[in-house]
């Protein structure tokens, strides 16, 4: 095998448009085709007037969780238009990525999972713990899952949503797709996210579906490859957290076939 290993393997990559350069990167790096193919749009809410009522009121707060990087960057750049970050207020974190962005917008001494990347682990921090009485924001994307505020109110919070952006399935044509599975040009598939999963799914058509069920997935979480067992797909690899978890994983599985 070439002394890349990812040398010959095209790998599409489903991140937003917006956030796939650094994954495509790594896989070029590695010596694999990344092939582009986002099944999720980060698109602006219509009406902001809700979250800069939030922003306003930041003051008001304890805690505020960010629950995305795209959290992070939709409510950072729209806070600093506005005002600055209250002292006292406390910033958690679920993954990597979210931190990150924070820590480019100076943010620092986040509360954040250490392994982990996900609601149930933050949960689990001591800092969250003891919030009874406590007022915390959660600044998210339209709807998504209820299981961090729900489990922070049983516990004695005050809970708001601070939705920062909504979610949608692009119009794209599966055709692409369907050429290069034909070629045996589409050899693995990154998908972060059961509703990017979803998404590639219902835009894969059934001809690209039977296609998708016999394509290694490689997934950074077990909640995406519990939906991808569902979905009928046969051949699912839970990796580690973040881009190069997602590239580590492919590439073990690459070896484990050079063997």
């Amino acid at each position: 095998m070439s002394q890349a290993p990812l040398a010959g393997l095209g790998i599409l990559v489903t991140r937003p448009a917006h956030q796939a350069a650094h994954l495509a990167q790594l896989i070029r790096l590695a010596g694999g085709n990344p092939i582009l193919f986002p099944t999720l749009e980060i698109v602006d809410l219509p009406d902001l007037k809700p979250l800069h009522d939030i922003i306003d009121r930041l003051d008001q707060f304890d805690l505020a969780i960010f629950i995305s990087p795209n959290a992070v960057n939709k409510a950072l750049n729209l806070i600093r238009a506005r005002r600055a970050l209250p002292p006292r207020l406390k910033i958690a974190a679920i993954g990597k990525g979210s931190g990150k962005v924070l820590e480019q917008f100076g943010v620092k001494d986040v509360i954040a999972p250490k392994q982990r990347f996900d609601s149930e682990a933050l949960l689990e921090l001591p800092e969250l713990k003891t919030v009874d009485g406590k007022y915390i924001v959660i600044f998210r994307g339209d709807g998504g899952r209820e299981l961090l505020g729900d489990e922070l109110a049983k516990r004695g919070a005050h809970i708001e949503y601070a939705e920062c952006y909504r979610r949608q399935k692009p119009q794209t044509d599966s055709g692409k797709l369907l050429y290069l599975w034909a070629r045996n040009e589409l050899d693995a598939i990154t998908v972060t996210s059961a509703e990017a999963l979803h998404n590639l799914f219902d835009l894969a058509g059934k001809l690209g579906q039977q296609w998708l069920k016999k394509t290694p997935v490689f997934v950074p979480h077990e909640r995406i490859a519990e939906t991808a067992r569902e979905m009928g797909l046969e051949r699912i690899f839970v990796t580690q957290a973040g881009d190069e978890g997602l590239v580590a994983g492919v590439v073990a599985w690459r070896e484990s076939k050079a063997r």
